[in-house]
């Protein structure tokens, strides 16, 4: 598979306020991307589109072919997405919310407890696994 992401024409409003506009893109394997822009500019909200979080008011999102909207399970179990705040409890510790991400996508047993000490592995939280994550930057 020659794209690994791709948006069409990806739009979202919040009412009369349109906070991405007509975002097209496409990146293929080995590619880096990196949303640069002010507060405001929709780079959080074009990430919330293509991780199924928001739906778009208009346009596509694919992940691995997937589309984000139509094949949402299958989009979301192709992408990893560390958002800066967690869009549950703050009060979970960050153990406890990865646990429960894991359950949520399928893991149980010895398969959560790899999958969740890969995760701290690859992003080094182990100092952090007690914390709320509400107390996270």
């Amino acid at each position: 598979m020659s794209e690994m992401v791709r948006l069409d024409r990806l739009t979202k409003r919040f009412g009369p306020l349109c906070a991405v506009d007509d975002v097209s893109l496409s990146l293929r394997r080995g590619e880096v991307l990196g949303f640069l822009g002010p507060n405001g500019a929709g780079k959080s909200t074009t990430m919330r589109m293509l991780t199924g979080f928001v739906q778009p008011t208009s346009g596509s999102a694919w992940v691995m072919g997937h589309d984000v909207v139509a094949d949402a399970i299958a989009a979301r179990s192709a992408i990893g997405y560390l958002p800066e705040g967690a869009p549950l409890y703050g009060d979970m510790t960050v153990e406890s919310f990865l646990a429960f991400i894991a359950e949520m996508r399928g893991f149980g047993g010895a398969g959560k407890h790899a999958r969740i000490a890969a995760a701290v592995a690859r992003t080094q939280l182990q100092e952090v696994l007690p914390r709320p994550i509400e107390t996270l930057s």
